[in-house]
C-alpha cells in the first residue's frame, strides 16, 4: 500500500521560494558564525574536560564561583540535568592533581551534597590541531568522492547539483549549531569529533536521496526532448516522492527516540542528525534536481545521461 501515490506537485515551479528560504536560513547561520561562532569542544581547541555528577540538584554558578577561588578558570555549566555540571578548562598537567584540586574545592563549600566524577578527558594543543586538519580532509575527501561518482554514473552538471545540495544541508545545520550553541544546558551544541562523524553521515544521507531521484530522472528522461525536461523532472520527483518521504520518516523517528533518551554526550550528534535528515530530504527535491534543470536552461545544451 502507497502512503503517497499519484502526487502532481509543481517543484519546479517552487524552487525560486525553496531557493529564498534556504538563502535566509543560509545566511543567518553565516551572521551567527561571524559574530558568534561556535562552541568547539576539547577535541579542536584543546584543554581538559570534566562531567561532575551530584546528589543533589545545583546551580552552574555556585560550582563556577567555587572552582574561580581554587584557581581553575574555564567554561561552567549543566550538562543534561539539574545535578550535572560540564567544567572545561585549559589545564595542563597531572590530571590526578586536577581532580584532587576540584574534588576538595566542592567538598569544602557543598559537604551536604556528595558528588562523583564521571568523566575527564585532556586533549594537547598539537593533537587538537591534528584532528582539525584530520577531520577537514575527512569532510573535503568525501565531498570529493560523491562529486566524481555522481559525474560518472551521471554527469558533471548533475554532480555539481548534488555537492551543493550537501553543503547547503551541511550549513544550514552548522549555522543552527552557532545559533543555538550554549542556549539550552539540556542540549550542548558543541562542535567535536562526533559532529564531524554526523556531517559525513547527513553528506550520505543527502546523497542517497538525490541519487534516487536522479536514477528516475534518468529512466523519464529517454527520448526527451529538452522541452519537455520541466514536465520530466516534476513527474521523477513525484514518482520518488513516496519512498523520500517513507525512508527520511522512518530514520527521523530513530534518531527522535535517540534525541529524547540518550544523554547529552550524543545530544548533539543525534540533533546534527535529525536536522539533517530533515533538511537532507528538503534539499534532495527543492534544490539538487531543479539545480541541474536551471543549469541546462542557462547553457541550453541537451542532458546525455549514462545509461539512458
Amino acid at each position: 500500500m502507497q502512503v503517497i501515490k499519484n502526487t502532481s506537485i509543481n517543484f519546479y515551479g517552487a524552487r525560486k521560494v525553496a531557493y529564498a528560504l534556504s538563502l535566509v536560513l543560509i545566511l543567518a547561520g553565516i551572521a551567527s558564525l561571524v559574530v558568534k561562532g561556535l562552541n568547539f569542544g576539547i577535541d579542536f581547541k584543546g584543554g581538559t574536560e570534566v562531567v561532575l555528577r551530584f546528589d543533589h540538584d545545583i546551580e552552574a554558578a555556585d560550582v563556577r564561583s567555587v572552582l574561580r577561588e581554587a584557581g581553575l578558570g574555564g567554561s561552567v555549566k549543566g550538562y543534561g540535568n539539574d545535578r550535572s555540571i560540564l567544567v572545561q578548562s585549559d589545564f595542563e598537567g597531572d590530571l590526578n592533581q586536577l581532580k584532587t584540586l576540584i574534588s576538595s574545592a566542592i567538598d569544602d563549600r557543598f559537604p551536604d551534597n556528595a558528588h562523583e566524577l564521571m568523566r575527564i578527558d585532556s586533549v594537547g594543543p598539537s593533537i587538537a590541531s591534528d584532528l582539525k586538519w584530520a577531520a577537514f580532509k575527512a569532510i573535503a575527501g568525501a565531498l570529493a568522492a560523491i562529486l566524481l561518482y555522481v559525474a560518472i554514473r551521471f554527469e558533471f552538471r548533475f554532480a555539481a547539483a548534488s555537492v551543493v545540495a550537501i553543503f547547503h544541508d551541511v550549513l544550514i545545520v552548522l549555522g543552527l549549531f552557532s545559533i543555538l550553541g550554549g542556549v539550552f544546558d539540556i542540549m550542548p551544541l558543541t562542535v567535536d569529533l562526533s559532529i564531524i562523524a554526523a556531517f559525513l553521515t547527513i553528506a550520505g544521507y543527502s546523497i542517497n536521496d538525490t541519487v534516487v531521484v536522479y536514477d528516475r530522472i534518468r529512466e523519464n528522461i529517454k527520448g526527451g526532448k529538452p522541452a519537455d525536461y520541466e514536465r520530466l523532472f516534476n513527474e521523477s520527483i513525484n514518482q520518488t516522492l513516496a519512498r523520500t518521504v517513507i525512508t527520511s520518516g522512518t530514520t527521523l523517528l530513530v534518531v527522535i527516540v535517540l534525541f529524547i533518551f540518550a544523554g547529552p554526550a550524543i545530544r548533539g550528534f543525534s540533533f546534527a542528525i535529525m536536522v539533517g535528515v530533515l533538511v537532507g530530504t528538503y534539499s534532495s527535491v527543492f534544490i539538487a534536481a531543479p539545480l541541474v534543470l536551471d543549469w541546462n536552461r542557462k547553457f541550453g545544451r541537451a542532458i546525455h545521461l549514462r545509461g539512458s
